[in-house]
């Protein structure tokens, strides 16, 4: 398995996962799917200021991860918020641990100081996978999105610094 940049022709196969999420759970709150023209333009953005990476295997993309600005205002610019999904065939591989490892490696070349993930609850996988990796939960906003006929929570984990030491 390889662990690279993200390409633009891989834009048909991450709207093929983030998809799969947006149709059936709750760990986004996008509601209709993307076609691949869309995640083409959100690739092109993210790409050229944050690091966005791919686990592929065989031509087969497996999950990706990025990191991208966490607010708009000029003091949040040492913040980042990370993202990571993982094709549901392919989860329990160790895939998210080697993508967030290259992806902390490549922040730890920047001036980002915070790394922030927002996580929709309740995701039990998720939580203890970012808690793995360091991040501690600092928020919880209840009810603050409505999908799936339910209200959800949000909770938002954060890692300082460590990742660049």
């Amino acid at each position: 398995m390889e662990i690279r940049k993200v390409k633009l022709e891989d834009a048909a196969q991450i709207a093929e996962i983030y998809n799969h999420y947006i149709k059936n759970s709750h760990q986004t709150f996008e509601t209709e799917p993307l076609g691949a023209d869309e995640m083409g333009k959100r690739i092109a953005a993210i790409s050229a200021e944050y690091p966005f990476l791919v686990a592929e295997e065989e031509g087969e993309i497996l999950g990706y991860t990025c990191a991208t600005q966490f607010r708009l205002h000029q003091a949040f610019e040492y913040a980042a918020e990370v993202s990571i999904y993982i094709k549901n065939a392919a989860k329990q591989r160790g895939i998210g641990t080697l993508l967030y490892t290259k992806l902390f490696d490549e922040l730890a070349d920047t001036d980002i100081h915070t790394l922030i993930a927002g996580i929709s609850l309740p995701n039990d996988s998720g939580i203890k996978f970012h808690e793995k990796k360091g991040f501690i939960k600092v928020a919880h906003f209840r009810e603050v999105g409505y999908k799936l006929g339910r209200w959800i929570d949000v909770g938002y984990w954060e890692l300082l610094n460590r990742f660049n030491d």
